[in-house]
């Protein structure tokens, strides 16, 4: 055969599949090792859905025809990427009653994505500004884009009251500065700051980051033109001159880097059954089972945990449900196992877990009051027992209402943000979530009797929020594994650098089976 192979994506909105690019042609082979990559933007929180299509190509060939098609391959970009060492096999289908052989995938980061410089700039002579004093000057940093425009990229601090400042150094991800390209332009406005916001312009000066680099051996002068004196004066000179003192490049780890090194991703799920949902045979009740559509618990958790599933090596998912009287002596649980298995909680798969939390509708009493402590510090005793950073646990919580122990959950929560944790937590239902607000960090961290929150671990969302206008719930349930997932590979990068742990080297192409990890 004369193998090529033809990548689709699939777009969220409308499901088509669209052609992306495809490989060279090799000549007469059965085991093709095509040269032609790829390059796909790679977001964590979304499930972006491939298909490989592989076709025997000749120069009469049109690949429309089924008969010169060989097999394809459906997957996530995430399983790639999740796989050991980033590489996944998969078997080829598509021809009726014929083996098409396997298609083996390999994922890997481009190298500008990681890189951070580190710049200290000063100035000297700069124009006076203010009327009583000198000037508060500060650079503005932007890059350029396609199109002839700047986008704005970085400020420097203020420097109150000289002609000759020197700035704090700051560090900046080479991405930003020249989006890769360390050819494009990168612009220098030297402003004087003023309280009232009307910032008033000193000059300007032009680089590229390839110039910025040269700096790593010798300083750099560059002068500050002001393009309006410079047209009204005959004998101007320069508005001041910018040194580069210092420039460094460092490679900072990224989440590609740690799960390619075999960090596993191990998610537990928590599901509110307290009496507030109403009654599950009734239409009314968020669990309410339907055999039309998924309730929104069920949409929240199959959103968030089809994604969550492709960096967990063995699929297997403690889920528990919290707030309900238990068969046969009606005794309150606040974690009990969906499977009704308290010495395995683990569901196979998310399946598994639907299934799990079904089947617990039907057996158990809803009634209350809720408590999230008891979940939270399960799940947080499984993580306190891992420190190397071969595991990270994600923990979602489901509930539709006010919770009824705060000051324990807040205590739960500050002990496990020293832990390779986050917690993420969707309200369901109509109910008022000011209360879940205060748990999820953004503004303000977490605090227990005085202790602040070593990191920001929880993210909170009322799923109404991204609820399809249209009743498109596959629409639905992108968008809020979107928001909800976005902060997970900041989350954990901050633990791995908090801790000093470095990604491991990737495995070999036949790695050895990864132990077990600890479960909640």
């Amino acid at each position: 055969s004369d193998p090529m192979v033809v990548l689709y994506t699939q777009s969220r909105a409308s499901q088509e599949w669209r052609e992306f690019g495809r490989t060279e042609v090799i000549d007469n082979t059965l085991n093709p090792d095509f040269v032609r990559k790829f390059v796909l933007d790679y977001f964590f929180e979304e499930k972006q859905n491939l298909r490989f299509d592989v076709y025997n190509v000749d120069s009469k060939t049109n690949i429309s025809k089924p008969k010169d098609f060989l097999g394809q391959a459906f997957l996530a970009l995430g399983e790639v990427i999740g796989g050991q060492g980033s590489r996944v096999e998969r078997t080829l289908t598509g021809v009726p009653g014929k083996k098409c052989g396997t298609i083996l995938l390999t994922a890997e980061e481009l190298s500008n994505c990681r890189d951070i410089a580190t710049m200290q700039l000063c100035a000297n002579k700069l124009d006076k500004k203010d009327f009583f004093g000198k000037s508060d000057p500060f650079l503005v940093f932007y890059r350029s884009n396609e199109d002839g425009t700047f986008t704005i990229c970085h400020k420097t601090e203020v420097v109150k009251n000289t002609l000759n400042p020197v700035w704090q150094p700051f560090s900046i991800p080479v991405r930003a500065l020249c989006n890769g390209d360390y050819d494009r332009t990168v612009k220098i406005d030297v402003y004087d700051w003023d309280r009232d916001g009307s910032h008033d312009f000193i000059g300007e000066f032009t680089t590229s980051y390839r110039e910025l680099s040269k700096a790593q051996n010798q300083f750099t002068v560059y002068e500050v033109l002001n393009p309006r004196k410079k047209c009204k004066k005959k004998k101007y000179v320069n508005s001041g001159t910018v040194t580069l003192l210092s420039f460094s490049v460092d490679s900072e780890f990224t989440f590609v880097d740690y799960i390619k090194g075999g960090t596993q991703l191990n998610f537990t799920v928590a599901i509110d059954f307290t009496a507030s949902n109403g009654n599950p045979l009734q239409p009314t009740s968020l669990h309410y089972m339907s055999p039309y559509q998924l309730s929104a618990y069920a949409m929240a958790l199959k959103a968030v945990g089809e994604i969550i599933q492709d960096y967990d090596s063995d699929k297997l998912f403690p889920a528990y449900g919290f707030g309900a009287k238990l068969p046969p002596e009606g005794r309150i649980s606040h974690q009990f196992p969906l499977n009704n298995n308290d010495e395995d909680p683990n569901c196979a798969g998310i399946e598994g877990v639907l299934e799990s939390y079904f089947q617990s509708l039907r057996t158990v009493q809803l009634y209350g009051p809720t408590y999230f402590a008891p979940v939270i510090n399960q799940v947080a005793r499984a993580a306190a027992k891992i420190s190397d950073g071969s595991q990270y646990y994600v923990l979602l919580i489901i509930t539709d209402g006010v919770i009824s122990d705060m000051t324990q959950t807040k205590e739960a929560i500050v002990s496990a943000s020293s832990l390779p944790m986050s917690i993420i937590i969707v309200g369901v239902g109509p109910a008022m979530f000011e209360a879940m607000e205060e748990l999820d960090g953004d503004d303000v961290r977490v605090s227990s009797r005085g202790r602040y929150a070593e990191r920001d671990i929880v993210q909170f969302v009322p799923f109404r929020d991204y609820v399809d206008r249209s009743g498109n719930q596959v629409l639905s349930m992108a968008r809020l594994a979107k928001d909800v997932l976005a902060e997970i590979p900041e989350q954990l990068l901050s633990y791995m650098r908090t801790r000093d742990i470095q990604p491991r080297p990737p495995p070999p192409a036949n790695p050895s089976p990864t132990p077990a990890p600890e479960q909640p």
